[in-house]
Order: structure tokens, then sequence, then C-alpha cells
């Protein structure tokens, strides 16, 4: 009795009453429907008449039934009187005419069912009333006690049992409704196969995008602090003696800081507005480039002290301008996130050496050879820092070739940091977010990253695929 009475019962009991207030629009339209066609006859005066209009309802429920709000307005009043978990129930309007199908299926059994425990609803408590005062009133006695087509005499030891049996029979009948509608509610209101992919594939966008937001505050903000700290620490150390580099690195930190401080709240502004809005439709906020910004990293990085020998082949071409925007993007933060690791993971004097350069695939003709410790191209050396050691970049003696721009077109770009083993941040890259986000970006643009031991220093290497050729 407590399930047949308790208040998931009787939630269930209000739902249908609304479906049966759902359904009376359709009922009173078809009710004047079925009278004009039998004659001007009120089909209120009718119970065949009344079951033809109920009958003539259901198929104009069934096509509202198909508007694709139909479904979550379903979903919000089952998911509150059906007791059903809302896990169960697909999200949003329907996005197919499948799931409008089952959506409409729903709305007319919903709709059909509550019509019916709607009217029982009002009739039948009445009617029990009526037979259970029978036996104790005198003029009730000598009436009959009529059920439509069914009659009996109206006597008093049948009249109670008649109607509590009827106040049985509705809640039986609300529950067992009630019961069925909570079956059916996850089967035709849950999510279809394309609303399952849908949410899988807002799910990956969503995901995709906090990891590229996370990997840019990890970059930005990572490497500023690493590079501040050691900038504020070498200026703290040369203070008196030194004091044109003081001035230099105080410059860099004002420097960085700024540029870092317009990346964050870039960054913390997308967040806040969850949309891409004023950063190019990308989503994500407008990152440095190889072409805008490498010679200044390389300068800033310098500041602290740092010996940093950096080697740069564009190609003919002479800049990265001519790099896709994506390719230049990633490729700074890769370099920014090398010297990140250097500088943060430092023990003592970081002796860094950076080339970066476009090359041919493998086996391209015409390559041109760099082996010795000297580089035999055009591209530009850059060195400076406290310490630094001039000379030209060094390769461990092994032979590598590169591609030419006539023959066999640009397809890499290589990026190669070396420096001493003290500060080497671990022997993989799965070893710190910094490593896994650059390996993550260079798998983005179908290129790989190698970090590990390499000749007896640690070496960090970054292969990026170029779509086209210099412009």
């Amino acid at each position: 009795m407590g399930r047949l009475l308790g208040p998931r019962a009787r939630l269930r009991w209000v739902h249908q009453i609304l479906g049966g207030a759902l359904l009376m629009p359709y009922f009173l339209l078809t009710q004047v429907a079925v009278g004009a066609v039998v004659g001007g006859v009120n089909a209120l005066n009718s119970l065949p008449l009344s079951i033809a209009a109920y009958a003539v309802s259901l198929p104009l429920v069934a096509a509202t039934g198909l508007s694709a709000l139909v479904r979550p307005m379903s979903v919000a009043a089952a998911r509150s009187l059906c007791g059903v978990p809302g896990e169960r129930f697909a999200e949003g309007a329907a996005r197919t005419w499948a799931a409008r199908g089952r959506a409409s299926a729903w709305w007319t059994l919903h709709l059909g069912v509550g019509a019916l425990v709607s009217g029982m609803s009002l009739a039948v408590p009445p009617m029990a009333v009526v037979l259970l005062a029978l036996p104790f009133v005198s003029a009730l006695r000598e009436l009959p006690v009529e059920l439509g087509w069914w009659g009996v005499p109206a006597q008093p030891y049948v009249a109670p049992v008649l109607g509590i049996g009827l106040l049985a029979g509705l809640v039986l009948c609300a529950a067992g409704a009630g019961a069925l509608l909570a079956r059916l509610a996850p089967v035709l209101l849950g999510p279809t196969a394309a609303d399952r992919l849908a949410a899988a594939e807002e799910r990956a966008a969503d995901l995709a995008v906090r990891n590229r937001l996370a990997r840019e505050l990890h970059d930005a903000v990572g490497h500023a602090l690493s590079a501040v700290t050691l900038q504020a620490s070498a200026a703290r150390r040369v203070l008196d003696s030194d004091p044109g580099f003081v001035r230099e690195a105080l410059a860099a930190i004002e420097d960085t800081t700024r540029r870092t401080v317009g990346e964050l709240d870039a960054v913390l502004g997308l967040l806040r507005e969850g949309d891409g809005a004023g950063t190019g439709g990308t989503g994500l906020p407008t990152a440095p480039t190889l072409a805008a910004d490498l010679d200044g990293l390389l300068s800033r990085s310098r500041a602290s002290g740092t010996a940093i020998t950096a080697r740069q082949d564009p190609g003919p071409a002479g800049d990265w301008e001519w790099l896709p925007a994506i390719t230049s993007r990633e490729a700074y933060r890769i370099v920014q996130e090398g010297l990140s690791n250097a500088l943060r993971h430092g023990t003592g004097p970081v002796d860094l050496r950076i080339r970066v350069r476009v090359r041919g695939g493998h086996g391209k003709p015409g390559g041109r050879e760099q082996s010795g410790g000297r580089e035999q191209s055009g591209g530009r050396e850059q060195s400076g820092g406290r310490g630094e050691r001039g000379g030209h970049e060094e390769h461990g003696g092994h032979e590598e070739h590169g591609g030419d721009g006539e023959r066999g077109g640009y397809e890499e770009l290589e990026i190669t940091m070396t420096n001493d083993p003290a500060a080497a941040p671990g022997a993989r890259i799965t070893g710190g977010r910094g490593l896994h986000g650059a390996a993550e970006r260079a798998s983005l643009l179908g290129g790989r990253v190698e970090a590990g031991p390499y000749e007896g220093r640690w070496r960090l290497r970054a292969v990026l695929p170029l779509r086209e050729g210099p412009r």
C-alpha cells in the first residue's frame, strides 16, 4: 500500500493529470469536429461520441509531438515527476527525425494515458463517496446505482463494497499507468545513437580546448616565472659590480611580465566568457610566433645570465614569416618550453644551444651537409649571455641532410636544443607537464618530440611537418 500511495506514486499521478490537462485542447477541438460530422450533436452527451473524439485527438497529438521542443519539455516533466534518474534522458532538442518520432510516441502515450487517468480521477471519487454514504442516507437508498450501461439496485450492503472497489481500482490503475510511463520514459526520451555521438564530440571538443588552454597557461606563465626568477637572482648577485647588466635584467623582467600578463588576461577572459570572442574564431587566444618574438624570447632569456647560442636557418626567405601560422605558433611554444626546462632545472651556469631550421624530407637529393661542429648553410647564429661561449653550433659529429628549396622542397621544421645534463628535467617526455605538452603540440601537427640524454648532453628535438613551402 505504501508503494501505491507513497510520494513517488503521487508524483506520477500528478504527471498523468498533467498529461490529461495537455490533451484537453485537442479533445475539445475534435469534439466540435465529431459533433459537426454527426449533425451538430454535442459529443459530451454521448459516451460513444466522446470516445470517438478522444480517438481522433490522438493523431493530432502525435503530429504536434514531432516538434523539436517537445522532447526537452517532456524530459523536464518526466525527470521531476516520474522518479527516473536524469542521466538516462537525452539533453536538448531532438536533432534527428528518429529522435522526434520517439518523442512523439512518448507525447502521445503520456497525453493519452493521462487523459484516461484524469477522467477516472474526476469521475470515480464522487461516485465512490455516494456509494459509501448510501447506507447512511435514506434518500439515496431509493435510487438505482448506475455505472453507465451497468446498474444494480441500491442495496445498502452492496454500495459500500462497490465504492471501495472503485477507489481501489482507481489507485491501481493510476499506479500501474505511472509505473508504465516511468519504464518507457528513458526508452522513448533517452539519447539516440546520434545524441550520444554529438555529446561525445562536444565533450571531446571541450576537452581539447581545455587542454590547449592548460598548455598555453603552463607555457606562458611557467616560462615567465622561471625567467623572471633567474633574471632577478642574476641581477641581485651583480647589483654592485655590473649596473649595466642589472638594468638589462630589469628591462627584461618588465618586458616578460608585461607580455605574460597580456597572454594570461586573454586566456582568463576566454575562460570567463566561455566562447571564442576576440580570438579570431579559433576559440583560443593568439599566441606569439617565431616570426614575431623568437629573437625577443632569446634576448629575454639571456638577460637571466644564461649562455644561449642560437642558430636560425629559415631558408632562402631569410625570415620566419613564410611559415604556416599554426606551425610557427606551436614551434615558438616548444622553444619556450625547452628554455623553461633548462632554466628551471639548472643547478649551475647553463650552456644552452638552440638550432631552429627548415629542411627537406629524408632521402631528398641536393641536401647540405652539416658535420664537424660547423654549420655550412646560410643561417644566422646568435649567442649571448654572461659567460657565453662563442663559436658555431655543435652537433656531436653526426651527419644530417637538409633539403634544398629548389629541388626537394621544404617539408620539416626542426628544433634542436641541447644543454648540460645537470639541467636535464628527466629522461622521459611524460615526466613533466611541459614536455608532455610539447609532445602534444607536435603530435597535433603530425610531428614528434624526442627528449633525453644524447652524446653526453641533454637534448630536446622536435620535428614539425610543413604543409607548404616558402611564399
